[in-house]
């Protein structure tokens, strides 16, 4: 057969295709329509739901990597698997869990199978064959059948053709109508399950204000706890003393920061770790992670700062600060504080960084601000500081290049809660709403699936394959299977630091390479059983441009150990191209539970791919090889703080090759020709053995496309070196010089 005639054949069995499944959805066969009410009864009986869509395929061979095992099983009627030219073959699919199936619809491309049979297993080790035949007619098949198991496999015994196995679609049906029941989603009173407390103009305050204080003592030294909560406040205005302390979110339910104003503080306190050798120091705000405020306005009583003394995934998002003379970003007075983020927000006052190291702002708006340690960044923000570097450390760009914001919960007039998704910023500065109401769009809340602690992965990717957008409420979820994410434009927004933990080795979520997809407030867990990596951002090879729509992760944190041992080969891996991430931080724990060299093991924090990825707010630490390593083009780095593994026993267990000792944080593959970062830092305290080094803090390719701004290399303490700052260059940081500044490089 020709290549035109095998092409027009192929249309042809499309056509068939797609009036047989037609027919099917209507009740009928493909067969005589006399049998119809007899069919529409069995579907009746068996449900027409595919409990095969998007699950995990795998198959003998492929004839090429345009027809993946997984095109058979993706709802696409125009992309299908095709095998090696040879006998037997087969195709694979894991459904999640042993199910009821009682029929197989098969939809063939001209390559199809005369002999073939289907089997289920429990196992996929010991099979049980539910049909077969020797007659294979091709085109659509519908067979009604009896079996049960998790695995299905169609195995291929004779080619009708010269070529392969090819199928369009697989299509599963069960008797109980394939399993999870997703339940719909009213707008108006939605069950946003237990973990999340809504107030409103008329709510009690002297509750409202117990709940909260409830909340803070249950969560004020709780790090590595289980609990989880959100608070929420519908527009209106409030008295209340926020103490937020670990996995609590704050936010307001308006379309504007203004729309809920608390009077009072949304403050975090340096008040509970040690800090030095002296146990009444209780100063140190450097493990003041997991929590966040949103989309409030604070008004603080006449004359009162606010305190904000955090370090990672700590964000201050869209927020007004309208009442108080200043913000301390440290205890505010001898503490330590060691990063964080503004982003989307206006401050009236002064903002004081004090003892903080590093942080950044962006797309802000400031009274003021005073202060500088080590790195501090400001993209796109009004009132910030003129660029200088080093002494001050102020790194100053003034326009943000493109930018989404994160999407938001909101109440609004009608009484009705909807998501909303702002528009993509170019060459932006100050916030995206204090000059009027940001550019964006609203998904009612109809549109999502609230998922609550419980509920499966089956059930969750049941939910997207319905074509719902997720909203996960607070809780630690523990999966079996990843939550993939196919459909364009799909938003998972956490609520309460929602955290996943992949418990079988697989990704806790992966993205097709489609666009516009938005992933947001969520604490990936790593679990027990190493996973190749924890979140996956397009499948290996993904080559489409997205420059239009990109992808966006935001206030997405990453953990490996701390909690519990956990174990990920990369915990984020960029694949496709033109993605945003808006404040990530990737932490093998360097305390806690289940840490420690040969423990909690991981290769890499940040492997990304694709082409013109870009990053602000990058937050990297502790890994055991390169902590970021950058395969992909075009890309740039917005804020990068790194601290190296502390924890490396020998100079023998911790090198890169080729004389080089230890690992660089940040590497730009050597055969990136264009790659930019502003704003860039790296760490050592090596205290289980202070004579180890790391021969430099960044390695990049020297070509005139690869340019890095402001960096520094930090000996912390004293305790071990780093011999260079990028390269061969910058000099060293060790006891007797313990910070090295580069001002740009080349």
């Amino acid at each position: 057969m020709d290549v035109s005639s095998r092409l027009r054949a192929r249309c042809l069995i499309v056509l068939q295709s797609l009036t047989a499944l037609a027919l099917v959805a209507a009740g009928l066969g493909a067969g005589d329509a006399v049998a119809g009410s007899q069919q529409q009864d069995r579907l009746a009986a068996c449900g027409t739901a595919n409990a095969a869509l998007n699950r995990p395929a795998t198959a003998s061979s492929t004839e090429n990597a345009g027809v993946p095992a997984s095109a058979a099983v993706d709802g696409n009627p125009g992309t299908r698997w095709g095998s090696a030219f040879s006998d037997p073959q087969w195709l694979q699919i894991d459904l999640g869990s042993k199910l009821s199936i009682c029929q197989v619809a098969l939809t063939w491309e001209t390559a199809y199978g005369k002999a073939f049979r289907i089997e289920v297993s429990d196992n996929a080790t010991a099979w049980s064959q539910i049909y077969s035949t020797t007659t294979g007619t091709g085109g659509a098949q519908t067979l009604d059948v009896t079996g049960s198991g998790r695995y299905l496999r169609i195995t291929g015994t004779q080619r009708a053709t010269g070529y392969g196995y090819s199928l369009w679609e697989v299509a599963v049906r069960t008797s109980d109508g394939t399993g999870p029941v997703i339940p719909p989603t009213d707008p108006r009173n939605p069950d946003f399950g237990p973990n999340v407390f809504v107030y409103g103009p008329g709510s009690s305050q002297p509750d409202m204000q117990n709940k909260l204080n409830q909340i803070a003592t249950e969560m004020h030294t709780n790090q590595f706890g289980t609990q989880r909560y959100a608070v929420l406040w519908k527009p209106g205005t409030y008295t209340a003393d926020v103490n937020l302390g670990f996995y609590t979110q704050v936010a307001g339910l308006g379309m504007s920061p203004d729309d809920v104003n608390l009077n009072g503080h949304v403050r975090v306190e340096a008040d509970w770790l040690q800090q030095g050798d002296n146990p009444n120091n209780k100063g140190n705000a450097t493990q003041n992670f997991w929590r966040s405020a949103e989309n409030l306005s604070v008004t603080t009583p006449a004359g009162q700062i606010e305190r904000w003394a955090v370090s990672q995934a700590a964000p201050y998002r869209r927020m007004h600060l309208k009442g108080a003379p200043e913000v301390q970003l440290w205890n505010g007075g001898d503490g330590w504080a060691s990063g964080g983020l503004f982003a989307d927000s206006k401050i009236d006052g002064r903002v004081v960084s004090g003892s903080q190291q590093q942080w950044f702002s962006r797309n802000s708006e400031f009274g003021s601000w005073a202060g500088s340690v080590w790195n501090m960044v400001f993209v796109g923000t009004n009132g910030a500081p003129p660029q200088h570097f080093p002494d001050p450390a102020h790194t100053v760009v003034g326009q943000t290049p493109k930018v989404r914001e994160k999407p938001f919960l909101y109440f609004d007039a009608a009484g009705n809660y909807n998501v909303f998704v702002p528009a993509i910023r170019n060459n932006s500065a100050g916030t995206s709403w204090s000059q009027g109401p940001a550019a964006g769009s609203s998904i009612s809340l109809a549109d999502f699936s609230i998922v609550k602690p419980g509920d499966s992965a089956d059930t969750i990717n049941a939910a997207l394959a319905a074509g719902k957008h997720l909203l996960i409420t607070p809780g630690v979820y523990h999966l079996n299977d990843t939550i993939r994410v196919t459909r364009p434009n799909t938003v998972v927004l956490g609520l309460g630091l929602a955290t996943l933990i992949p418990d079988t080795g697989k990704a806790a979520i992966s993205v097709a390479d489609v666009d516009g997809v938005k992933l947001a407030g969520m604490l990936i867990d790593a679990g027990p059983n190493n996973s190749p990596s924890l979140v996956e951002i397009g499948p290996a090879g993904s080559t489409a441009s997205h420059a239009a729509n990109p992808t966006s992760l935001h206030d997405v944190f990453f953990r490996v150990g701390g909690a519990h041992i956990g174990k990920a080969s990369v915990s984020l891996q960029v694949n496709s191209s033109d993605v945003i991430g808006d404040h990530l931080w990737l932490w093998r724990g360097d305390h806690g539970d289940g840490v420690g060299w040969n423990v909690n093991t991981a290769a890499n924090g940040l492997v990304v791919n694709g082409n013109n990825v870009t990053m602000y707010g990058l937050f990297v630490e502790h890994y055991q090889q390169y902590e970021t390593l950058w395969n992909g083009n075009g890309g740039r780095t917005y804020f990068y703080q790194n601290e190296m593994p502390y924890d490396v026993p020998d100079q023998a267990s911790w090198s890169s090759g080729g004389g080089t000792q230890g690992w660089a944080a940040y590497k730009v593959a050597n055969s990136v020709t264009t790659h930019e970062a502003w704003g860039v830092g790296s760490y050592c305290f090596f205290s289980p053995n202070n004579s180890i080094v790391a021969s430099r803090s960044f390695e990049v390719p020297d070509t005139a496309g690869v340019r890095f701004h402001d960096l520094v290399s930090v000996s912390l303490g004293g305790v071990g070196t780093i011999s260079n700052v990028i390269n061969n260059t910058g000099g060293t940081a060790n006891a007797a010089t313990q910070q090295r500044y580069l001002p740009s490089y080349p």
